[in-house]
């Protein structure tokens, strides 16, 4: 059963959130962003993470998704968003597998915008704001981030930017972000079916969810788009594609995006067991985790 402890307020101001609109009744504030973070055993960085998200400058609803973590991960994010007196809701996904837990915390989203970020990454203060004013450009549905190292330096920073932004000129139909740094127009990414495990359940579903995505609109970056992954070691498989299917990827995309992923890729990477839940990534950590019925709670 569905415990939804949202609250009246905030259902209640929906309608107004999906317009984009502010609204303030009885001292709630409705914004017209929700974060969608997802986490798997995440105890070192999480908090970290949701500091960088408390400075926003515009106002988000979190969502935050367990997806069967064993350590203090789920502690320590309640603990970190009541200190930080952040809007959010705590929700736990016993099926493994990333694209489990964004399904389950799309099914939370009801405001205009949608971001999705990742547990070990640090967002610059205006992240939000600059997705937003990409998103509101005319025909755009997709924001993407480019990701830069801990300790880069704006040389550095500056060439990312030109890295991402060339691409996107040249190759306008892939998806040149990841997962961690893409942010969406609500109603086109449910338009385009949201995340579906039925649809795609193996590794790389944030640029399958682009391919769909983009029969709605375009996808924009820019060089104030920016975010830092962490820098800890992955003793993970790799979870990669090949250069042969990246090759294929930049040719197919235009014109064949539905054979190349469904046909072509989901063939090659089912050979490979790369299913969603490979990317769990260190290898101390049971892959499966806490597998069971998804439960909710919220603070």
């Amino acid at each position: 059963m569905l415990l939804d402890a949202e609250g009246a307020a905030w259902r209640n101001a929906r309608a107004r959130a999906d317009a984009g609109m502010i609204e303030d009744r009885g001292g709630y504030t409705a914004s017209c962003w929700t974060i969608v973070v997802p986490f798997f055993n995440e105890e070192a960085v999480l908090a970290a993470t949701l500091e960088s998200l408390a400075a926003q400058t515009v106002r988000f609803r979190l969502v935050l998704v367990d997806n069967g973590s064993v350590d203090a991960s789920a502690r320590i994010a309640t603990e970190t968003c009541e200190r930080l007196e952040l809007d959010h809701v705590l929700l736990h996904q016993g099926m493994p597998g990333k694209i489990n837990a964004l399904r389950m915390g799309l099914d939370h989203v009801h405001t205009r915008f949608v971001a999705t970020c990742d547990a070990d990454t640090w967002y610059p203060a205006h992240y939000l704001a600059e997705a937003q004013r990409l998103l509101e450009r005319p025909g755009c549905v997709v924001a993407g981030a480019y990701f830069i190292a801990p300790g880069d330096g704006e040389v550095e920073r500056r060439r990312e930017s030109a890295n991402i932004r060339l691409a996107a000129r040249m190759l306008p139909r892939q998806c040149h972000a990841g997962g961690a740094g893409q942010a969406f127009r609500t109603e086109a990414l449910k338009a385009a079916g949201g995340f579906d495990p039925r649809r795609w359940n193996y590794v790389l579903e944030d640029h399958e969810v682009i391919h769909r995505v983009l029969r709605h609109g375009t996808m924009r970056y820019a060089d104030a788009l920016w975010c830092v992954p962490s820098d800890r070691e992955r003793d993970r498989e790799s979870i990669r594609w090949t250069l042969v299917e990246r090759l294929v990827y930049s040719a197919a995309a235009p014109v064949a995006g539905d054979w190349f992923f469904y046909d072509f890729l989901a063939r090659r990477l089912k050979a490979r067991a790369l299913t969603t839940e490979r990317m769990r990534e260190r290898a101390y950590q049971h892959l499966a985790g806490v597998v069971g019925e998804p439960a909710y709670s919220v603070r």
